[in-house]
């Protein structure tokens, strides 16, 4: 099957009532985010419960590597999603399927570079990162070398799920999602408390659902009546387009790159000032878990927008693009609102289910309560930084995106813990939120005044 140049034709990005298109590319995406938060969550139950408190530890350890993974698949994935979405809403096919190949070019080499260094500097990086303590380095290296060794399942699936997500098939994305989370779980639960694998086990889990993912997702494609076919793999070159990809890529997947460096900054505060180094980060853990599980409906929120509004900029709708977006800030502050109250009023509660220590369930609730002051404008922010990905603004993306972890973040946390001890490291964040809050208001402002981008200027 070939891929040519074709005018859209009954296109729903472009024909639907904004409000049901919301819902249709949401839902589906909240579900599969959501399935893949509560798996974390319910491998972080596992390990605590039935391995202990210090393979809780070991995973918190390795926290920093997984979301370097996930910030990798995002480089590819998120920047491919952008020029797909525009050139499919343009009717262009032959240019997304230029994007397509080129993407996985760009993915091969990642994991063939990522694998590499991990094989030469693998174990140097786990004892600094367990601080000398040996018995816990090689427990984080049996969770970390399974999944880096399988690195390349990881990459190719993400890479999938976002091309399928911007062709319109958000609702079969949702049921492979649950297909694969549910047999995720059901391996985790094999590997952890039958076969008494331990820590290992987790992982050996999660790679058995990438590959059963990845298979199902390129069966999809194979028959799926209006995807880019296959066989575009190799009508392209995989060495196309590599620096757009990368440079819209980049501000996403620099994000989650913060992610993992404001989680080694806070490991590395603990270290000089808990006076229960292991406690705290368990309960460290077990909140990024929880928070991951926040977090993603969330971005499931800003990729639906991004689809919806990369083709409609992409077919000069940019009346349409904008509505969506003010649609989805509110969806994203109800959301996160809701996420706040949870944390601040229930905290205690959700403790227990990672553990039965007094010690770490305290240390967990003394986290969320500052964490989650001002949470409640972190979706519709992460929403906007998506809108202006979508329509190839990495600049105004990068602004909203990198700043609180790249810039502040590191900054607040080594003051404020200088100064008020550990209860200063979680102080830092509603402090950045703060800030990155006043940025957001400076560029939604000019969005509204139709200063961004082209195809936004008949909104004003």
């Amino acid at each position: 099957m070939s891929v040519r140049r074709a005018v859209p034709q009954d296109n729903p990005f472009l024909t639907a009532p904004i409000g049901r298109l919301f819902l249709s590319n949401t839902l589906p995406m909240a579900l599969v985010m959501s399935m893949g938060g509560l798996l974390n969550v319910v491998d972080g139950v596992f390990v605590g419960r039935f391995i202990g408190a210090e393979a809780l530890a070991a995973v918190s350890l390795a926290f920093p590597v997984v979301m370097l993974i996930s910030a990798l698949t995002t480089l590819a994935g998120g920047g491919m999603s952008s020029l797909l979405a525009r050139s499919l809403g343009a009717g262009d096919r032959v240019a997304a399927a230029r994007v397509f190949a080129g993407a996985h070019g760009l993915v091969v080499g990642i994991a063939a570079l990522l694998v590499g260094l991990w094989a030469l500097f693998g174990q140097a990086l786990l004892m600094r990162m367990a601080a000398g303590n040996v018995p816990l380095a090689q427990t984080t290296g049996a969770y970390l070398s399974i999944l880096i060794w399988a690195v390349p399942v990881q990459l190719l699936l993400g890479l999938h799920a976002d091309a399928l997500r911007v062709e319109g098939r958000a609702g079969a994305m949702a049921a492979l999602s649950v297909l694969v989370n549910l047999f995720n779980i059901g391996a985790n639960w094999l590997g952890i408390v039958i076969l008494g694998l331990g820590i290992a086990g987790s992982a050996l889990g999660t790679v058995a659902a990438q590959v059963l993912g990845l298979a199902l997702a390129l069966a999809l494609r194979a028959r799926g009546p209006g995807l880019l076919p296959l066989g575009t793999l190799r009508q392209e070159s995989w060495f196309a387009q590599w620096r757009p990809i990368v440079t819209l890529g980049l501000p996403l997947c620099l994000s989650f790159l913060g992610i993992a460096l404001v989680a080694s900054m806070a490991m590395l505060a603990l270290r000089q000032h808990a006076a229960a180094y292991d406690t705290s980060i368990a309960a460290y853990g077990a909140v990024t878990r929880l928070l991951s599980l926040a977090f993603l409906p969330q971005l499931a929120i800003a990729l639906a927008l991004q689809a919806i509004a990369g083709q409609n900029v992409g077919a000069g709708q940019g009346v349409r693009a904008v509505a969506a977006l003010r649609l989805s800030m509110t969806a994203a502050l109800l959301w996160c609102g809701a996420v706040a109250l949870t944390g601040l009023f229930a905290g205690q509660v959700v403790s227990r289910w990672f553990t039965s220590d007094p010690h770490v369930t305290l240390a967990i609730v003394a986290i969320l309560r500052p964490m989650l002051a001002l949470y409640v404008f972190a979706g519709p922010i992460l929403v906007l930084a998506m809108y202006l990905q979508a329509l190839g603004q990495p600049g105004w993306t990068a602004a909203l995106t990198l700043v609180k972890p790249w810039v502040l973040m590191p900054l607040l946390i080594l003051g404020l813990s200088a100064r008020f001890g550990v209860a200063g490291i979680w102080l830092a964040f509603p402090m950045a939120d703060a800030v990155v809050l006043l940025i957001a208001v400076t560029i939604g402002r000019a969005i509204l005044r139709g200063a961004t981008a082209p195809g936004t200027e008949e909104a004003a």
